[in-house]
């Protein structure tokens, strides 16, 4: 028996477990203390879609832990951005950006870059057309 910061006597291995909130695993710890998503220097934006690649390897088929494969799960279903990853897996955005860059390592996924503001159509163009196509 041990004691934590208050006195409370404890069990040895407790002090990983919290009643009310269940098992507490560190961010850290389920990226191996990464911050960044990988070598490649991919920036996950949060409207960043993410999709299964249809010939990627099976997640039983790569060493990857639980959190890989909730992601590869999520990802199963539908397209879906970063941020609703992040929300379905019930995980930080930051730990989720670094999962899906191992992921995209692996060719489990493909990302899809949100168009820039400046590559955009200008609206005055649009409205042109629009005006066009009612004189038609």
């Amino acid at each position: 028996m041990t004691e934590d910061m208050t006195g409370v006597p404890q069990e040895l291995g407790s002090q990983w477990y919290d009643n009310e909130a269940g098992p507490l695993v560190r961010p850290y710890a389920m990226t191996g203390g990464r911050t960044k998503p990988g070598p490649t220097g991919v920036r996950f934006d949060l409207i960043a879609l993410v999709t299964l690649d249809p010939g990627a390897p099976g997640a039983e088929d790569l060493a990857v832990g639980p959190e890989h494969r909730a992601l590869l799960d999520l990802c199963r279903t539908e397209t879906q951005s970063v941020a609703e990853l992040a929300a379905g897996a019930d995980l930080p955005v930051g730990v989720v950006r670094v999962l899906l860059g191992d992921l995209l390592e692996h060719g489990c996924v493909t990302v899809s870059r949100p168009v820039p503001p400046a590559h955009l159509p200008d609206e005055r163009i649009l409205r042109e057309v629009i005006e066009g196509l009612r004189a038609l």
